[in-house]
């Protein structure tokens, strides 16, 4: 058999079992299963999955100490990149990205390069503890470099704040990060289900750059606790603003203010942080009823067909294209079916109808036919005359995007904002605020993990030119 003929597939819990509990649906690689398709790798050269990947990890290097049986050295060497290693194994779009460029994709059998950064983050899992960061001597160098250390405020703990956390805190830099909500992480623990990435995942990544020296400091609004101007008179040479985007998109049709119609991002958060998926034990339950429309096709939409699953309803999840235009990942798609997610094509909700008593009772429908492709690249829906039907739910979730959260740039005096939300930045991350950054969601609207992450990375860098030219 040929060397790249196989492509290693992690294992996952049968979707008969996982439909009744939260628990982790991919079980991660075997040592055996990790050696076989590190093995696989030709260690290139010149490697494109390094330059496929926004945060740069030397791929091949990590690869090959797997392949050795080194776990612990491939963390480590992952580590010198990304901060988030457990995170991205699990949720980073890999088919996009590194693994769209790898040399072995040109026979669509790429090497599995998420499963092995996963196989190798979950090494501080078994055991229990996080490895320190292997740079430390140079960390030390720098602060002694740097008698008066310059302190930076982070504001968001989502993947960019942490990323920008972490990288500063590498470079002998005092970081201060702040978060509004009551547990460190963002959209990693509030808007991702438990069974994609548990909460302890997230714990544990918060608790590596907690240990690089990063203080966090949870249940504070920049913009009401602090105003950006007080973080200066504190002290602070620049302040990094990555609040993420947190605004829900609606549809604009009738019936959108019904009891049982969510946005996405209150269904998850309620579901997330409120312990909803740990009913009975937390007595925090979601009202939805029995039958469930999802309206999406990204891949929050598909999180909450599936917690909504869980939670032991039918869904329907209701798309106005065909399923090859669908923006959500192929994996997750494939999951959702497996699991009893129905798929309702071609379909545009016009009208949310109401009970007597103020609740959903039913979602009108339109059909659609595809035309020619719209600025998305995909074929633009057009309604079908005289096609209009009514789908029999009594729970609608919208999940057709977020916004860049509008809070910060409405109460910053001088601090520019585009029409959508989102905050304006130079080429160097810089807002129109001297010594004020931003990056990640709240600068380009809903995006990936991993997109966010390198944002922060970048805007870290332009942060030390800037602290050392103040």
């Amino acid at each position: 058999m040929a060397k790249d003929n196989f492509r290693e597939k992690i294992p996952q819990q049968p979707s008969k079992e996982r439909i009744k509990n939260f628990s982790e649906v991919a079980l991660g690689f075997r040592e055996e299963q990790a050696g076989k398709e590190a093995a696989r790798c030709l260690q290139c050269k010149n490697p494109a999955c390094v330059k496929g990947c926004p945060v740069g990890i030397d791929i091949p290097a990590f690869i090959k100490l797997i392949k050795e049986g080194k776990r612990k050295e491939a963390l480590e060497k992952i580590k010198e990149k990304n901060n988030l290693p457990a995170v991205c194994g699990r949720v980073c779009p890999q088919e996009d990205q590194c693994e769209a460029v790898c040399v072995l994709n040109k026979k669509k059998i790429p090497i599995n390069i998420g499963a092995l950064e996963r196989y190798a983050a979950d090494y501080e899992l078994n055991q229990l503890s996080v490895i320190s960061y292997q740079l430390s001597d140079k960390i030390q160098k720098l602060k002694t470099e740097n008698q008066q250390l310059k302190k930076v405020a982070v504001v968001g703990s989502g993947p960019a704040g942490l990323t920008c956390a972490a990288d500063l805190a590498k470079m002998g830099y005092q970081v201060v990060l702040f978060e509004s909500l009551h547990i460190p992480g963002g959209v990693l623990v509030y808007g991702i289900p438990e069974f994609r990435l548990p909460k302890k995942i997230v714990q544990n990544e918060v608790e590596y750059i907690k240990s690089l020296g990063v203080d966090i400091k949870t249940d504070v609004l920049i913009g009401n606790t602090y105003a950006i101007e007080e973080l200066f008179a504190e002290g602070y040479k620049a302040i990094f603003v990555a609040v993420g985007a947190g605004l829900p998109q609606f549809l604009g049709i009738p019936g959108e203010n019904l009891d049982r119609v969510y946005s996405a991002n209150e269904f998850l958060t309620r579901v997330n942080l409120m312990k909803a998926y740990k009913f009975p034990e937390y007595a925090t339950p979601v009202n939805i009823s029995k039958q469930v429309a999802v309206i999406g096709g990204g891949n929050v939409a598909l999180d909450c067909a599936r917690v909504a699953l869980r939670l032991g309803r039918e869904v329907t999840l209701v798309y106005r294209r065909t399923e090859k235009e669908m923006p959500g990942r192929i994996e997750e798609r494939e999951n959702a079916k497996a699991e009893g997610v129905f798929f309702k094509f071609l379909t545009q909700p016009v009208k949310i109808l109401e009970d007597e008593k103020g609740f959903v009772k039913g979602l009108e429908c339109i059909k659609m036919e595809l035309g020619e492709p719209d600025e998305s690249g995909r074929r633009r829906p057009i309604p079908v005359a005289n096609s209009n039907f009514i789908l029999d739910v009594d729970t609608v979730i919208v999940a057709i995007g977020q916004s860049p959260n509008p809070l910060l740039a409405r109460v910053t005096a001088n601090l520019k904002a585009n029409k959508d939300g989102a905050i304006a930045v130079d080429k160097n991350f810089m807002t129109s605020i001297p010594g004020v950054f931003a990056g990640g969601d709240i600068i380009t609207g809903a995006d990936t993990v991993i997109s966010a992450m390198g944002a922060g990375k970048k805007a870290a860098l332009a942060i030390t030119t800037h602290t050392y030219a103040v």
